[in-house]
């Protein structure tokens, strides 16, 4: 069956079987929708935002969809950008909110790959990746599904195949082509993102049978899932993401293919990886995400030295590590505390940086010198698949680097430690060491207690200590000669 030609009419769920309130919506989002509606377009709530409302949930997005297109988008609102190149859309700007505003497509698009979307209307950095972005349900995210009693029927997209162009994999690389809302719901991947909600009368459209798959808390790829991920590898993290975020399975036939078809993520852009991660692990699920990666065989495609490292039995630990790590982030981002990639980066990749240490050392003894030659070759090697920006690869490298500097007690210097701009995150990142047994916990409990002594206690404590030997990861390299320590014990850092 060709959907572009004998598209199924949705299912209208009225108001009054419903539970999505006006008040519940951005009241910019409103905004948006009546000035389409009194334009004379159609204006609907879209992907996740309806989900999450119909799930009692707050969204964090609230994205539109139009029969207008993008420039006459731009002609209603003055506070508006174009952006994208190969999927041009209408960004509306609200002070620190935008209402991104997509034009029907006729045939099913990938998610945007943002590192290439430059911005239409100039600006180069507003078709950029949100990195950070904890849940960007955005109108590219939706999905589609048959509808419950066509559970059997076997959906084909549109054949406007001219207008598309694919890589030899079946991902789409260029699709353009507006259309009718009909067809629109084939760019949506699953069903439970792919529901409408109307201005016009406030009902819900259903085309798909998404209101059901959110009843029963699934996800469901809309049409052959093999197809759908080949389109666009980065569903498969997706579709990991959702199950952990809103606690969904995922329907068998669309869980099928992913461990199959984990490897085509090597393929995918690294810094849309980048993005992908952040999501998937700092939106306050990351745990849960993580385990569901193992699960399917992903999490190797995207942190592959850590992956390897994991299997050996001198690093073993680091998995646990991992999975500590990203419980405390978690739990600080249900209190409202604030995370940082930087920790997130320094916890996945620590094993692996050991494993380089430990191939390059020479002598039983680290040496700073060999500890941030491994830091700085995982990180080379990572970035062919997740980009990590400087920004945040250079702190976590400073974070790495400060752990042999904790092993150092005596001295005024060793002080010095306290004042250093990472020392909070590399403090923690001591604890959850000392937390899987790799380090001293008895450490641990001193910088615990030193932290909050006046400074004169402070520089008593450690005067008061015996002078130490070069601490762990300042000796000199094997067949280099040991610096001379200076008075008070303490070695150069």
């Amino acid at each position: 069956m060709n959907a572009s030609s004998t598209p199924s009419p949705p299912l209208v769920i009225p108001r009054s079987e419903h539970s999505i309130s006006r008040a519940a919506i951005s009241p910019n989002a409103l905004k948006v929708l009546y000035r389409l509606k009194e334009a004379g377009y159609q204006g609907f709530l879209v992907g996740g935002a309806v989900r999450d409302l119909l799930l009692g949930l707050r969204p964090k997005d609230f994205d539109v969809a139009t029969n207008a297109l993008p420039e006459e988008v731009r002609r209603l609102f003055r506070n508006c950008r174009l952006i994208g190149r190969r999927f041009r859309l209408a960004h509306v700007f609200f002070g620190n909110e935008i209402i991104e505003v997509a034009t029907f497509r006729a045939a099913a698009a990938p998610e945007r790959e943002d590192a290439e979307d430059a911005d239409a209307d100039g600006d180069p950095g507003a078709g950029a990746g949100v990195e950070g972005d904890a849940d960007a349900d955005a109108s590219a995210e939706g999905g589609a599904d048959s509808r419950a009693d066509q559970s059997t029927t076997e959906f084909s997209p549109p054949s406007d195949s001219e207008h598309r162009a694919f890589d030899l994999r079946g991902r789409i690389l260029r699709d353009n082509i507006y259309g009718t809302i009909e067809e629109d719901v084939w760019r949506r991947d699953f069903a439970a993102n792919g529901l409408y909600y109307n201005i016009e009368d406030f009902s819900i459209w259903d085309f798909v049978d998404g209101v059901n798959d959110i009843k029963a808390r699934r996800l469901k790829l809309i049409g052959d899932p093999e197809t759908r991920y080949r389109e666009d590898p980065v569903r498969m993290l997706r579709a990991v993401r959702f199950a952990a975020k809103l606690d969904f399975s995922i329907e068998p036939n669309t869980e099928q293919p992913i461990k199959r078809l984990a490897y085509m993520l090597d393929g995918v852009p690294a810094a849309r990886l980048f993005d992908e991660v952040l999501k998937l692990f700092l939106s306050g699920f990351g745990l849960k995400a993580y385990r569901l990666l193992q699960q399917y065989g992903l999490f190797e495609h995207l942190f592959p030295q850590s992956a390897a490292a994991f299997a050996l039995p001198p690093y073993a630990y680091a998995a646990e590590m991992l999975e500590r790590g990203l419980a405390n982030t978690d739990e600080r981002i249900a209190a409202d505390k604030p995370v940082t990639p930087t920790f997130l980066f320094a916890v996945l990749l620590w094993s692996a940086v050991l494993r380089e240490l430990n191939e390059r050392q020479a002598g039983p003894t680290p040496d700073l010198a060999q500890l941030l030659q491994a830091c700085d070759t995982v990180l080379r090697t990572q970035q062919s698949r997740v980009a990590i920006p400087r920004r945040f690869a250079i702190p976590m490298r400073e974070l790495l680097m400060l752990q042999p500097r904790f092993n150092r007690r005596s001295g005024v210097k060793a002080l010095s430690i306290l004042q250093h701009p990472r020392f909070r995150a590399a403090y923690d990142f001591l604890l959850l060491r000392a937390q899987v047994g790799v380090a001293d916990p008895e450490l641990a409990k001193w910088w615990t207690d030193i932290q909050v002594l006046p400074q004169e206690e402070r520089v008593a404590l450690v005067q008061a200590r015996p002078a130490e030997p070069a601490a762990e990861g300042t000796a000199a390299a094997p067949g280099r000669r040991r610096r001379r320590r200076r008075r008070g014990g303490a070695a150069r850092s």
